[in-house]
């Protein structure tokens, strides 16, 4: 890993917001996309890091929202409840896992199994 460089806390804290933003998803349908879109449109023009989470966060919610209407798409043959339910908890999992990553300063967390739409 490279050496991170310094930015200011608020700075840190915009790119934590990025990922935690996606939470709202659990309450507002694509609340996941727009709330990582919403701060990543308003803030990465000032801010290097939330240019780079902001694009992270994204690509994940995007993985996401496919793996979920795959998962409904699935409900009609029954695994799809299953299913759903792991991508929810994993969302939420890796979420919040690369919040507390940045909060701590990692300037580069990439999500596993994310894919990479934007560039």
């Amino acid at each position: 890993m490279s050496e991170a460089p310094q930015v200011s806390k608020e700075e840190q804290n915009w790119a934590m917001i990025c990922h935690l933003s996606a939470l709202a998803g659990f309450l507002i349908p694509f609340g996941n996309l727009l709330g990582p879109l919403i701060v990543w449109l308003v803030k990465r023009a000032d801010m290097p890091m939330v240019e780079i989470h902001g694009k992270e966060a994204l690509n994940f919610q995007i993985t996401v929202t496919i793996a979920a209407v795959i998962s409904m798409l699935l409900i009609f043959v029954l695994i799809g409840f299953v299913l759903l339910f792991i991508v929810g908890i994993g969302a939420l999992i890796l979420t919040i896992m690369a919040a507390v990553k940045v909060s701590n300063g990692e300037f580069d967390y990439k999500y596993p199994w994310a894919l990479r739409l934007l560039k």
